[in-house]
């Protein structure tokens, strides 16, 4: 296994440096954000102040709102959708179920950008452009097919004679389900509700397409991003900004570490 540590450590500093580069923009003043040093020789945290406290202060932390709520949303919707889903597919037997899970499978890996310039026209129409409920939608439609897909394999590996064991002991089908099957997939359950979360929160197009300013979420948020006069290029702020949205993401790999791997293994091994 030596072999194996000594290619893993490329790789992982060719995925960490980007990261390392980003957190040393952050910290850096206006005066020394150009002088391609990668440990700052001054930490500054006026990038920090600007975003949260500062000019760029009504315009990150809205952001920063709607991409929690939004995020959070979309992904208990799809997770619970997605988890009775896979269960009628790994549970009963009906025609057009391997249909089902291709089309959801060929949706997941649909090109957002060809629904965007449909979706910008309709949701004009109907009044939901630039709203929480406008973004959540076209969400479902990214993460729905993708859980059902990896909960539907996650579901065909419990054994279905515990639940038949509990209905025999009095449960009833609703019982057995949240009793017994929903904690033998919650390692499925929790790590496609892991996956779809960090889905939406990397989205880029449909809130970039979908918002103009009261549901604007942070990826798109980003862009229109500047510095702390007109005659400065906002790096600083964007890097500052793009560490603070890092940091949930981060959190939630490293506390659920475990849980993560196991549904992911879990999985792979029996699927």
């Amino acid at each position: 296994m030596t072999w194996l540590a000594i290619v893993s450590i490329p790789i992982m500093a060719y995925t960490l440096i980007p990261i390392l580069w980003i957190m040393s923009l952050s910290v850096k003043s206006s005066a020394t954000l150009a002088d391609g040093k990668f440990i700052p020789a001054e930490v500054s945290w006026d990038n920090y102040k600007l975003i949260l406290t500062g000019d760029a202060h009504s315009l990150f932390i809205p952001a920063l709102v709607n991409s929690l709520v939004v995020c959070l949303v979309a992904t208990l919707i799809s997770v619970v959708l997605a988890m009775f889903a896979a269960y009628a597919i790994a549970r009963l037997e009906f025609p057009g179920k391997k249909l089902i899970l291709t089309t959801a499978l060929a949706v997941s890996i649909f090109p957002v950008i060809s629904l965007v310039t449909p979706l910008y026209n309709l949701w004009r129409a109907v009044g939901l452009f630039d709203t929480q409920i406008g973004l959540i939608i076209p969400y479902l439609s990214l993460t729905l097919p993708l859980s059902i897909w990896i909960m539907s394999a996650f579901f065909k590996q419990i054994p279905w004679e515990m639940e038949q064991a509990a209905q025999v002991d009095g449960a009833t089908s609703w019982q057995a389900f949240r009793k017994v099957i929903v904690p033998l997939a919650s390692p499925g359950v929790f790590t496609t509700a892991i996956i779809t979360f960090f889905t939406a929160w990397n989205d880029f197009v449909f809130a970039i397409s979908l918002t103009s300013e009261r549901a604007r979420t942070v990826p798109a948020a980003l862009a229109f991003f500047t510095g702390a006069s007109q005659f400065e290029q906002p790096t600083g702020a964007i890097a500052a900004a793009a560490v603070i949205v890092t940091v949930p993401v981060v959190i939630l790999v490293l506390v659920f570490q475990r849980r993560i791997v196991s549904g992911l293994t879990s999985g792979a091994v029996k699927g």
